[in-house]
């Protein structure tokens, strides 16, 4: 008997899904049919834009109509490899369709069959190719769709599954309800809830799935806007240990500084100092440039919290950014008498259960480490201060685990937060509206001026002549690639991305054979990439082939020379704190964007890059260009889906501002009674430290 679908139907009922693939289903976070419906595409196939044969341009992903003109025989190449070939043709030309190791599309692939295909052209010694596309047969009375949508992945799930156990589940979208007053939706132009989840997973039109993601970025983000408002509402009345300034020493911890602070930092410091006073929790962002002095303005922090008899912690997003601040740390803290110990998951279980002791019993002051700080075997003593690092990478609810995890009785942990990323104010006010904001918007005396060059692919030649004459002068080079090994690209595209592993070892028998070097990526072991950080840091290699994960909190000052290759799939503010990871020393320094993608719209993206060294205007840029869902590389740790991507409207984003504004002091007003149930749901969902009853 078949069951009713609703919302909370499990995933493993719902037709053609079953055991096996409702539990891949669930290692994506997808446990019900409501789920399902809220698994929205991270990005669209654009299949109804076909052009002629002729029109296409060697590497272009396009679509074709095609009729089948002949076909070859399938050919056995080696034991297990099989390859099959057909000539398809348009009224502009031919082009070759090669399938390997599909016999069984010999079956299909009939002389006079007419089919749509979306794949990559090349263009070969004998004309025009699409190596395995994906073919739809053209039948009469049916409309293929313009845009075909593309799921993240859980093997055994292929994206003809997800989109077929999708389509099960849409005429839930009906039953959906409204969040937004209709008032509103008209006001600002946008589409009923239940018509813009429909239209995310179907889009009709380009204009159509365009109004469908600012339908619902809007929603999103005023849901998670009120959900940080109420957040920091609840925090100021929680209780804090006041933290003061008396009999603390803190005019020595200044003077023992090996440099001046700047007045940016003087001011940071006046207003952190001024929350940790207070007798409920800070809740503040320090925010700045790379390079601009976080970390001497966090580490005062530490000390003022320490000297008043308390436990301290700070949380990296990555061991080699621990590793570096528990390395500067010591340097600014331990000539006080403050014990600092690093907590990372790659360090032996005997030396954490050590750590994790000392903690306990009160012995350690500060604990520096990731998400080991926040498991269940890590307990302190008396914390009253946590420090996160790059919080654009730790959601909301991790970092309320963290505040969870260092409660001092009945009394909350201060929090602040560090960002690197400039991040324009409208994002800002999204990501950290529940924090108030200290910048840090110059930089110390000293730090060189970084000269930044855009070489395309086919130059590559002089990045590594200057890679040369600099470590003949006794510099460094980072080398920094998108990809750990080729091949990894998931969307059966064939890529042209530069991998880390196959990049070393080309470099290293070939244009930069002689000079040591280093491989360092986010699969290696955390004492591989503590050795290899270790050698590049003290010279015994030169220059280090990386992927990203040396994006944030390397410190090498003789590394003058970063080298980027495939610059153009990177965004700009990541783009410009790799750059950051130069520069630091007292040489000149040279960042070379090597451009492997023959498009404008890329290459200005990159001029970006070349004509400013300002990280706000970079961020701004950006933003603009990519929008808010891809500004950081990354997604947000779960509390924005992928229909933020599409919010890419400054304005859009200026809309929610106002509203949410209007409607903050309105909670009984039954019209906006959903929106802040919603965001009562949101707390709960992702721990804001409550009893969800």
């Amino acid at each position: 008997m078949a069951i009713r679908l609703t919302e909370s139907t499990p995933i493993q009922f719902i037709k053609g899904v079953g055991e096996a693939r409702g539990a891949a289903f669930a290692r994506l976070g997808i446990e019900t049919a409501g789920d399902l419906l809220g698994f929205y595409p991270r990005a669209y196939e654009e299949r109804g834009r076909v052009i002629n044969i002729t029109d296409s341009i060697d590497g272009e992903i396009c679509s074709l109509v095609l009729t089948v003109r002949e076909t070859s025989a399938v050919r056995q190449i080696r034991k297990g490899f099989s390859v099959f070939r057909s000539i398809a043709y348009d009224e502009s030309g031919s082009i070759e369709l090669v399938f390997f190791n599909m016999p069984f599309m010999a079956r299909s692939l009939t002389s006079g069959r007419r089919f749509r295909a979306y794949g990559r052209v090349r263009i070969g010694r004998y004309g025009r190719e699409m190596v395995s596309p994906k073919l739809e047969p053209i039948l009469q009375n049916t409309e293929l769709p313009y845009y075909v949508p593309v799921y993240r992945l859980s093997p055994p799930l292929t994206q003809k599954v997800i989109r077929q156990s999708v389509l099960s589940v849409l005429p839930l979208c009906e039953s959906l309800p409204e969040l937004l007053p209709k008032s509103v939706i008209e006001k600002y132009e946008l589409l009923p809830r239940s018509e813009a989840v429909s239209e995310l997973h179907c889009p009709t039109t380009p204009e159509s799935l365009q109004k469908a993601k600012k339908t619902l970025a809007f929603t999103e983000i005023t849901v998670f806007r009120l959900a940080l408002s109420q957040l920091r509402s609840e925090v100021r009345r929680e209780n804090a240990c006041p933290l003061g300034l008396k009999n603390t020493g803190i005019k020595s911890f200044f003077s023992s500084l090996p440099f001046e602070l700047t007045n940016a930092q003087k001011k940071a410091v006046k207003e952190i100092f001024a929350d940790l006073g207070n007798s409920y929790p800070m809740a503040r962002l320090l925010q700045g440039d790379v390079g601009s002095g976080k970390t001497a303005v966090a580490a005062a922090a530490l000390y003022l919290c320490v000297k008043n008899g308390y436990q301290a912690c700070m949380m990296a997003p990555t061991e080699i950014l621990a590793t570096q601040h528990k390395k500067t740390l010591d340097k600014f803290l331990s000539p006080f008498g403050i014990r600092t110990e690093l907590l990372i998951s790659g360090m032996p279980a005997s030396e954490k259960r050590r750590v994790r002791a000392g903690l306990a019993d009160g012995s350690i002051d500060i604990a520096v480490g990731t998400h080991a700080l926040i498991t269940d075997k890590t307990e302190f003593s008396s914390c009253a201060l946590a420090v996160v690092d790059e919080q654009h990478r730790f959601g909301v609810k991790q970092r309320k685990a963290l505040l969870d995890k260092s409660e001092n009785g009945d009394k909350r942990a201060h929090m602040l937060v560090m960002s690197a990323t400039p991040i324009p104010r409208s994002l800002s006010l999204i990501i950290f509206g529940d924090l108030d904001v200290s910048l840090l918007d110059e930089l110390p005396p000293g730090r060189q001026k970084i000269e930044t060059r855009i070489i395309p692919s086919q130059s590559r030649d002089t990045a590594y002549q200057i890679i040369r004459d600099s470590v003949a002068a006794g510099g460094r080079a980072y080398i920094v690639c998108p990809l750990i090994e080729s091949g990894e690209d998931s969307d059966g595209q064939e890529n042209e991305r530069v991998a880390a592993e196959e990049h070393f070892k080309s470099l290293s028998e070939g244009e930069l054979k002689g000079i040591p070097m280093g491989l360092l990526h986010g699969r290696m072991k955390p004492d591989e990439k503590a050795s290899v950080m270790a050698d590049f840091a003290s010279g015994k290699t030169s220059v280090l082939v990386s992927t990203t994960v040396i994006e944030v909190g390397v410190d090498v000052p003789e590394a003058t020379v970063m080298v980027i290759e495939n610059a153009e799939s990177f965004g700009l503010s990541q783009l410009h704190q790799l750059r950051g990871r130069i520069g630091r020393g007292s040489r000149r320094s040279v960042c070379l964007l090597i451009h492997g993608k023959n498009s404008d719209e890329s290459a200005d993206r990159l001029k970006i890059m070349r004509d400013t060294s300002d990280g706000f205007k970079v961020a701004e840029a950006d933003l603009e260009k990519r929008g808010p869902g891809d500004f950081f590389g990354v997604r947000q740790s779960g509390e924005f889906s992928v229909a933020l991507a599409g919010a890419s409207d400054i304005k859009m984003l200026a809309s929610t501002d106002s509203f949410v504004k209007e409607i903050l002091n309105q909670r009984d007003n039954e019209e906006y009674k959903p929106l802040f149930d919603a965001a009562e749901r949101f707390l709960e969902r992702n721990g804001d430290g409550r009893t969800v009853n």
